[in-house]
């Protein structure tokens, strides 16, 4: 038995080495964030270039119209702005897109309406495709939930003021945040990323990210870095991580805001979240290696570089030291001989203290919502993080895995319209065990949280805490949504 104690002490030590490390450099990052200073605006050009806008979208019935609206609302010097509705769609929404889309043909907007024959390759096979058939030198890309401003281009075209310049990504902007608790806790989140991360990432001259939409791209810079792979379910990341490689520089533009909604159900939120990390771990498999095997980037961006690949992982990890962490309760309960270990897993723990100051640190430039305070939102958006860990742990293992999976879109609901059809329609299919798999683990961390109190063993009270609210959440819903199909 002391053998098996000994073994579950050593692993959640090395977890909490892990998301020591993982801690360090988000500590670092957001150093650099605060010092950063604001790339200046550099001057219109000359002569602006060729931009081609891209539009993929699938079964996107209520936000396809006003999508194309906002594109062809874009201010660009007439004859230099092509717009493309990449469209892989099976539903009544490709009547409704060909008709914007002639619609503003006729208003005299070079607009396209793409179909392919096959969804083969998804958004990188949609995006690949339409690139054959335009001659845009730059190239824009906004997925269907977005609403760029009209200004949005003049803004960031001159952004490409040198040749090594591939891509220039932009902060995402939320226009339904204030819907529910849900989309708010969601923001909290990519608010550290878009106004921490990518700050940070761009001031100590790490890799940056495209994140997929909101973005524009140098066409020359995509065909250097092979063009769009349909390897990995985030092709987004894939792509920068090979042109980075290659020697390209990008740009991040906090000032530019791009608008778009947030899954507004929990649902669609898990779907969104599986896709996410099961991509990066695809593309960490993919990049890993390369990434430290190239002879021109510091150990600096090297470390950051694998940080940032293996984000997903953070939480596989999590989950691992959840499981561990009731069977700990009693092995400290019961063995002393363990006690200087525990001592320094608490140590540990203390040093976990950066992410708060990461977070916090968003939380700041966000601008807090007045009636709102730092603490709960974070303890609330740690938990529905440890909530999803057990589906995200997932996604991660079958992503290193390289188990294929298709490119599963997120439901949109059009923030703030009446949606064109019952939202159930939207709703993506999930794998029956896993909300099984959740009440039984709220269950067991209950457990854990009532053995740390019978004990007197209080230090991972506050860790179970979380785990029951956030596991217990969404146990909740599933119940919740399976109650109301009866």
């Amino acid at each position: 038995m002391l053998f098996l104690e000994t073994g579950l002490v050593v692993v959640y030590l090395l977890c909490l080495v892990f998301m020591l490390g993982f801690s360090l450099t988000q500590w670092q990052l957001t150093r650099l964030a605060r010092r950063a200073r604001p790339v200046p605006a550099p001057p219109a050009p000359a002569t602006w270039p060729l931009v081609t806008v891209q539009l993929p979208v699938y079964n996107e019935l209520n936000v396809v119209a006003r999508l194309i609206e906002a594109a062809a609302a874009l201010d660009y010097p007439p004859g230099r702005l092509r717009i493309q509705v990449l469209d892989d769609s099976t539903d009544e929404s490709v009547a409704l897109a060909a008709a914007r889309v002639a619609h503003h043909r006729a208003l005299g907007t070079a607009i396209t309406h793409v179909r392919r024959p096959t969804r083969h390759g998804y958004k990188a096979g949609a995006l690949a495709h339409g690139l054959a058939e335009t001659d845009g030198e730059l190239i824009a890309i906004f997925d269907a939930d977005f609403l760029p401003a009209p200004d949005f281009l003049r803004r960031v075209i001159p952004y490409f003021d040198s040749p090594d310049i591939g891509m220039v990504q932009t902060r995402w902007g939320h226009l339904n945040e204030d819907t529910s608790l849900l989309t708010r806790l969601q923001a909290f989140g990519l608010n550290a990323h878009f106004l921490v991360e990518q700050v940070g990432r761009q001031a100590g001259g790490h890799f940056l990210n495209f994140n997929g939409t909101g973005g524009v791209w140098r066409r020359t810079c995509i065909a250097d870095a092979g063009g769009w792979h349909a390897d990995t379910l985030t092709e987004d990341l894939d792509l920068s991580y090979r042109a980075q490689l290659r020697g390209w520089r990008f740009r991040y533009l906090p000032q530019v805001v791009a608008p778009a909604e947030l899954p507004a159900r929990l649902d669609a939120l898990q779907s969104q979240q599986h896709r996410w990390n099961k991509g990066a771990a695809e593309t960490a498999r993919k990049h890993l290696g390369h990434v430290w095997r190239a002879p021109a980037l510091s150990v600096a961006t090297k470390l950051h570089a694998t940080f940032h690949l293996l984000n997903s992982t953070v939480f596989a990890v999590i989950l691992v030291m959840a499981l561990l962490s009731v069977p700990l309760v009693a092995v400290r309960a019961h063995q002393a001989a363990f006690e200087p270990a525990f001592e320094l897993a608490a140590g540990f723990v203390l040093l976990l203290l950066p992410l708060v100051y990461y977070y916090y640190t968003a939380w700041q430039r966000a601008g807090p919502p007045a009636g709102r305070w730092f603490g709960p939102t974070l303890g609330l958006f740690l938990a529905l993080s440890m909530g999803l860990a057990l589906r995200n742990a997932r996604a991660v293992l079958l992503g290193f895995l390289r188990r294929a999976s298709p490119f599963v879109r997120t439901p949109k609901l059009g923030a703030g319209h009446v949606p064109a059809r019952p939202a159930h329609r939207y709703h993506p299919r999930e794998a029956s065990q896993l909300p099984l798999a959740e009440g039984v683990l709220t269950l067991y961390f209950l457990a854990g949280l009532t053995a740390g109190v019978y004990y007197g063993r209080y230090g991972l009270v506050p860790f179970h805490v979380l785990l029951v609210v956030g596991f217990g959440t969404l146990t909740g819903y599933a119940l919740r949504q399976w109650l109301a199909s009866d």
